[in-house]
């Protein structure tokens, strides 16, 4: 068995990790290009086809949004049940509205919420945009001199951003008043005071960041799933992979996010 030189095999270590650095970080850079690019084709909002984008926005709200409310709202219910009953066992009624607040609130509401739309609704737009591209019809806009991110990707970023701060907001308030309702009407664990500890647990510190997690989360998957998509090349077998990679990237992100802005505010 031959022995490799240790210099040789640490050179060769050291330009793997080179290579994967500078594809990451080019990753990154294109990554931001296309989100500066939706985000700068919003300010400019055209004035022809406006009916049209707006149609299209309602349609991804609606699919992201309203679509997913069989899912949200009984996840959520299991959740703040779960927890609600779970919590109060080992805590006093005064801290159970505290911890519901840091744990639905603050951190399992937003993402799980964000896992529930990667799974629905990133993988659709990736799969969508992907098959787009293999049978040429972002080409036939162009060709028709219609910019693709104006009138495909600008509407998906508003309309998936607008939904998920929507069900952010649907999640929260169904895990703690769905649970608070079903806990207190089918248990005989005392409730009487859980809604005056969670409104008195509840700072705007804790509205602000769930607002900004679902407004990030939004972005985020958005820009990555239509990204994603958007690089696929002319083989259909591109296409799973694509969507694979951008729905393990969209939950990247948001626990990135997540985590500093938790750090950011609560720190």
């Amino acid at each position: 068995m031959q022995i490799r030189n240790p210099l040789i095999v640490l050179s060769d270590f050291m330009g793997r990790v080179g290579r994967f650095t500078i594809e990451r970080f080019s990753h990154y850079l294109d990554l931001s290009a296309f989100a500066w690019r939706i985000i700068r084709e919003m300010s400019r909002w055209p004035k022809e086809g406006r009916s049209l984008l707006y149609r299209v926005t309602l349609e991804q709200v609606y699919f992201t949004a309203v679509q997913a409310l069989w899912i949200v709202i009984p996840v959520a219910l299991i959740l703040g049940i779960s927890l609600i009953m779970q919590f109060n066992r080992i805590s006093g009624q005064v801290d159970l509205g505290k911890i519901v607040v840091v744990i639905l609130v603050r951190e399992l509401g937003p993402i799980t919420t964000a896992f529930i739309v990667i799974l629905r609704s990133a993988t659709a737009v990736t799969i969508e945009t992907g098959y787009m591209n293999v049978l040429h019809e972002m080409e036939t806009l162009e060709m028709g001199g219609v910019d693709p991110v104006r009138l495909y990707a600008l509407p998906r970023l508003i309309g998936m951003v607008t939904a998920m701060v929507c069900l952010v907001f649907i999640f929260s308030i169904s895990a703690i008043l769905g649970g608070y309702g079903i806990v207190w009407a089918s248990t005989n664990i005392p409730m009487q005071n859980f809604l005056q500890q969670v409104g008195k647990a509840l700072t705007p510190e804790d509205y602000i960041v769930s607002a900004l997690k679902a407004l990030f989360f939004g972005v985020a998957i958005a820009v990555v799933s239509m990204f994603r998509g958007f690089s696929v090349g002319r083989s259909i077998t591109e296409v799973p992979v694509a969507t694979s990679k951008g729905a393990v990237e969209c939950l990247f992100f948001c626990l990135v996010i997540s985590g500093i802005l938790s750090l950011l505010f609560y720190l």
